[in-house]
């Protein structure tokens, strides 16, 4: 495996103006369009985007187990998805293939902490 780029890091909040206020305001990051329908907002610096996604409460652990995704997570950009897959595989590590039908599939941390990987 071989990661070549950090792409964003998602963040769950329970309020979303709050947390607009606090990254657009407070940090004076630049809010970014996004396409996807679901409630939230995108803030990007020097192209690494933090994604603001809502929960009922901020808390530890998986909020949406049928999608890995759609918790906080660390994404990066890799040169192969197979060769990671066969890697992640090999090491016994848990693995969600993305549910977008991208290229990109979803692993987690020995403390469950979600990792994205992507072959851009």
């Amino acid at each position: 495996m071989k990661i070549t780029r950090c792409l964003h890091a998602a963040l769950l909040v329970s309020d979303l103006e709050r947390s607009e206020h606090f990254y657009g305001t407070v940090l004076g990051l630049e809010k970014v369009d996004r396409a996807l329908r679901f409630p939230g907002a995108w803030y990007e610096v020097a192209g690494f985007q933090i994604h603001l996604m809502i929960a009922s409460a901020a808390q530890s652990g998986l909020d949406n187990p049928e999608k890995w995704g759609r918790n906080r997570h660390i994404a990066f950009s890799v040169a192969s998805l197979e060769a990671t897959k066969e890697r992640l595989l090999a090491h016994n590590c848990p693995l969600q293939m993305s549910a977008s039908g991208r290229a990109a599939l979803f692993t987690q941390d020995p403390d469950g902490n979600i990792i994205e990987l992507g072959e851009l």
